[in-house]
């Protein structure tokens, strides 16, 4: 079993805390379609247009998956700041800094806390969060297990798996039509449409007109005695 650091932005981490979450999608690199590429070539796997629902190849692209197999761990990388401690245990941070490098001594922004205020080690005041990117491991509060890897396009996401990703549909539920829901502004959205309306925020128009191959990694929340 290995552990490996994962970037989710707020919106995501809320959406992993609620329960609502429980995949994710990351575009397969260039590097990664030349190795699959490869692999049909000297005949380990089917080309991902021809082998994307062969078992084998499944098999082969979840090998390669560069985010893990099924049993492997992610830990969450999320926006952040600490140590934090209030000012009776300052002493004692100066101290011993490391004994405070656990989850419970930060806050994150993910909460929808304001920007911490808080005095450094050489005693300078300073305020704001740490970006995801930096995140420690010891700051990570979230651990997954990977229960699945798949290989797939992106637009042929699934109502269910577009739900699975933690984005809720855009506007009200329509009575009488299941999984619909209508918008402020008169058009009706499904989750599909909602997830898609997330990815082009992030990733911009084009990447999804572009109906890149990614990976699906499917998990579950580490609780307790576990994580």
């Amino acid at each position: 079993m290995k552990e490996r650091g994962m970037i989710f932005n707020g919106e995501m981490v809320r959406a992993i805390l609620d329960g609502r979450k429980t995949q994710t999608r990351r575009i397969i690199s260039e590097r990664h379609l030349n190795l699959i590429d490869l692999g049909s070539q000297i005949g380990e796997c089917y080309p991902l247009e021809c082998g994307i629902d062969h078992d084998n190849s499944q098999s082969y692209y979840r090998e390669h998956c560069p985010f893990g197999k099924p049993g492997d761990r992610i830990w969450v990388r999320e926006t952040f700041q600490g140590p934090l401690v209030s000012e009776d245990l300052l002493e004692e941070y100066r101290a011993y800094p490391e004994k405070f490098e656990k989850p419970q001594y930060c806050e994150y922004a993910a909460d929808g806390r304001a920007k911490p205020e808080y005095c450094d080690l050489d005693d300078n005041l300073r305020h704001g969060w740490l970006p995801s990117i930096h995140m420690p491991r010891w700051a990570s509060r979230i651990l997954l297990e990977i229960t699945d890897v798949r290989v797939e396009r992106l637009n042929s996401i699934s109502e269910d798996d577009a739900r699975a990703e933690g984005v809720p549909p855009a506007g009200y539920l329509v009575p009488h039509y299941p999984n619909t829901y209508l918008t402020p502004a008169g058009d009706f959205a499904t989750a599909k449409i909602a997830f898609q309306r997330l990815w082009q925020s992030i990733y911009g128009e084009e990447s999804w007109q572009a109906d890149p191959w990614v990976w699906v990694v499917e998990f579950k929340r580490v609780e307790g005695s576990e994580a």
